[in-house]
């Protein structure tokens, strides 16, 4: 993954914590994985399709995508219902949409898809042969992780890159 599709979900994902929630945030080290992707409690997945392609997604605790919520939404949650799953899900999606904008200002034509919600920790996420850079966002309410798996689509074809799969046992 070309590290250049970095710094636009990181500016986008810093600027959209400050404005929804106002909270400052901290970037701790890169890190670039090869393996499937073991979700968190709470994991956002979009696709992007266009110039640039791939996936992107962001992790974190059940925690932190409720005090997350209710930050947002400005009322109390207690437990991460459908309300809640709905609010971290479009925030994955605001951060999304805002990075392909930068995208665009780069020269870079990319959409993206609606938001996917997995609930739940264990289900392995493979991106397959596309190496995942791995950056986590912390903030006073807690950690999101960012991982994303782009590539410039030079040809114009579309590939499939995700699957999805029960994690093995004593994983």
């Amino acid at each position: 993954m070309d590290v250049k599709f970095l710094n636009p979900f990181v500016e986008a994902a810093v600027e959209v914590l400050k404005a929804e929630i106002g909270v400052n945030v901290q970037r701790g080290s890169l890190s670039l994985h090869q393996s499937a992707l073991t979700t968190d409690d709470v994991t956002v997945l979009i696709h992007l399709v266009g110039q640039v392609y791939g996936v992107v997604m962001y992790g974190m605790n059940t925690e932190t995508g409720i005090r997350f919520v209710t930050q947002i939404l400005g009322q109390e949650f207690t437990e991460f219902d459908s309300l809640a799953q709905s609010g971290v899900a479009e925030l994955g999606n605001v951060i999304s949409g805002r990075a392909t904008i930068k995208f665009s200002q780069a020269g870079y034509a990319s959409n993206i898809s609606p938001p996917t919600l997995i609930s739940g920790k264990g289900v392995q996420i493979s991106t397959l042969d596309f190496p995942r850079i791995v950056v986590p966002l912390q903030t006073n309410l807690g950690e999101l992780t960012v991982h994303l798996a782009l590539r410039e689509n030079r040809n114009g074809k579309h590939e499939e890159f995700v699957a999805l799969t029960p994690a093995a046992k004593g994983s």
